[in-house]
């Protein structure tokens, strides 16, 4: 197989959840640029936080062999403020519906005999604290020992699991700290890449992970932010 064959998804199904814009649309649109047909999930399509409609998601996609669990939200207060609402809801669509849609995307793979690809989008507060943000940490910290755990039981199945894990990016999720003239140039004093990433940055990341050219590749959580976390 050549090295260009290693990276297309030709005939491939993906799911992509929160992808009507930023990362997620620019990560669907690069699966559909490797041949992929992509199925695109909002919260248009689907609320996260209905148990019930997660598992009815992956029954309406029928034969998709690759997902891509982006969807997520954030809330922010001082943490002595934070409230029990901000904290069930941030867990719930950040953590809890990534388990259960992982879940059953698992096992129809299984049902199916076949192998597939699971992407999870971890964040630099898989790594460190942040601030105002504790529920979203808890969040994306679970998600990479999540992601980790899956893989364990999952590559013998023939399923691969990752983690994408985006730097500062230009998104909705950072307008407020890039509106903050202080905060803004204290992050990008750290970047080595001197710059806040982009939304097709993470485009060869999703297509490597959901491709061939990754077959070996179980449980890691690959950095596309600029240098950051090497700082």
């Amino acid at each position: 197989m050549t090295v260009l064959v290693l990276f297309r998804l030709d005939g491939q199904v993906a799911i992509v959840t929160g992808a009507s814009r930023g990362l997620g649309a620019a990560m669907a649109v690069a699966l559909e640029e490797a041949g992929a047909k992509v199925i695109r999930l909002s919260s248009h399509d689907a609320d996260l936080s209905d148990r019930e409609a997660v598992t009815k998601l992956v029954d309406r996609a029928g034969g998709a062999g690759i997902l891509v669990n982006n969807a997520g939200i954030i809330r922010r207060a001082d943490f002595l403020d934070y409230s029990d609402d901000d904290w069930d809801a941030v867990i719930e669509v950040n953590l809890r519906s990534v388990f259960a849609l992982s879940r059953a995307f698992a096992r129809r793979l299984v049902e199916r005999k076949s192998g597939g690809r699971i992407i999870n989008v971890a964040s630099l507060l898989s790594f460190q604290g942040g601030i105002r943000v504790a529920a979203y940490t808890a969040a994306k910290s679970g998600l990479l020992g999540l992601t980790r755990a899956m893989a364990n039981e999952l590559a013998p199945l023939g399923i691969n699991v990752n983690a994408i894990v985006p730097g500062y990016m230009a998104t909705d999720n950072t307008q407020a700290l890039r509106d903050d003239p202080t905060r803004s140039r204290e992050i990008l004093a750290r970047i080595p890449a001197g710059r806040w990433g982009a939304p097709d940055d993470l485009k060869g990341a999703v297509v490597f992970l959901a491709s061939p050219a990754s077959a070996y590749v179980h449980g890691t959580a690959l950095a596309v932010d600029g240098g950051w976390l090497a700082r």
